[in-house]
Order: structure tokens, then C-alpha cells, then sequence
């Protein structure tokens, strides 16, 4: 019996991404030795999630409240919009400490799996431009194909708004060697250079 609901639960955890057998058989034994309502707590998470969250109607962003916390700060400059593909990179942006707003697509440009510019939030981009006070939309898709398609996709539609756009510099990490780069990451690093 004790099987059986251990397996289920391994089986269950290996549908999250980037876990494989291993690593669901080594959560499901730790959830064991947790306290019932530790277990309960991410149980109850899993399932709140589940039933509360949503889109954003102004940025896309994922939210149980709309429009979301960030579009409703009055204390955010309304005047930047940083362009991202998915709700997750507004956390890693986040941590740099911008204040501006956010406009997530869900997803990047690909012919090839059928994203085509109607599938992504491209057009309540431009309404929000339109309708808001914009000055900037800083694009911070992707240092990829998809994502460049994108960026550039999105500047061709917005240029005729007479308004600044951005494209964020990609080079270097802190504290790595040049020695160990690859060209495309120099190439982009001596593009993106500033002034001292």
C-alpha cells in the first residue's frame, strides 16, 4: 500500500519541469519526513494558485488581484514599459530594482511552432502606448533568435508612436573572464560598450 502512494507521488512530481525520477523520488521522501501542515501549506499553495491566478488585463502579468500590484502602484513610472516574453522574467527584472511598468507577451516569435504575431500580446502593447504616456519601451526579450525576431517585430510596429525604444545591452557576466567568452557574447558586449 505505502507503494503505491509513494509512487503515485513520483510519478506526480516528475510533470514539474526540470525533474526527472531522481530528483521526484528525493522530494517525495523529504515531503515524508515533513510536518502535516508544512505538506498541507504547499499542497494548499498548488491548489490556490490553481484557483486564483490570472492575467493581468493591462500588463499580462500573473496576478489573483486586476489589474496587478504593479500596474496599480501609483508610485511606478508609467512612463516605461520594459517588454517581456513571460511573467517570470518581471521577477528577475524586478530584482534590479526598476520602477517602470511591465507588458508581458507570453511567448516569442516562431513560425515554425505557429506563434505568429496574433498569438502574442503585440497589439495591447501598441493600445497601451496609444492610451498611456508613454516615452520608453525598453524590449528585454530574449538573446535569442526568437527572441530578436521579436524585438524587432515589435520596434517596426511601434516606431510610427514617435517614441523611445530600448533594447537591453546583453555582454559580459560580473566576474567572468573575457578569455572564456564565445564571439557572439564579446560581439554583443563591444556593441552594447558605454561611455565612461
Amino acid at each position: 500500500m505505502t507503494q503505491g502512494i509513494i509512487e503515485n507521488l513520483i510519478t506526480a512530481l516528475t510533470k514539474l519541469p526540470g525533474i526527472g525520477r531522481k530528483s521526484a523520488q528525493r522530494l517525495a521522501f523529504f515531503i515524508l519526513t515533513m510536518t502535516p501542515d508544512d505538506a498541507k501549506g504547499i499542497a494548499f499553495a498548488i491548489i490556490d494558485i490553481k484557483d486564483k491566478a490570472r492575467f493581468c488585463s493591462v500588463c499580462f502579468n500573473i496576478t489573483d488581484t486586476d489589474p496587478c500590484n504593479i500596474c496599480s502602484d501609483t508610485s511606478r513610472d508609467k512612463e516605461r514599459i520594459c517588454v517581456v516574453e513571460e511573467p517570470s522574467n518581471i521577477i528577475a527584472i524586478e530584482r534590479t530594482g526598476f520602477k517602470g511598468t511591465y507588458h508581458v507577451l507570453l511567448g516569442a516569435l516562431s513560425p515554425l511552432d505557429g506563434i505568429t504575431p496574433d498569438k502574442l500580446k503585440i497589439i495591447e502593447l501598441a493600445k497601451r502606448i496609444q492610451s498611456d504616456s508613454v516615452q520608453e519601451v525598453i524590449l528585454a526579450t530574449n538573446p535569442n533568435t526568437r527572441g530578436e525576431m521579436t524585438a524587432q517585430y515589435i520596434t517596426e510596429i511601434i516606431k510610427p508612436f514617435n517614441i523611445k525604444i530600448t533594447r537591453i545591452a546583453y555582454g559580459l557576466p560580473i566576474g567572468s573572464d573575457i578569455e572564456f567568452a564565445d564571439e557572439v557574447t564579446l560581439a554583443k558586449a563591444l556593441e552594447g560598450r558605454r561611455e565612461m
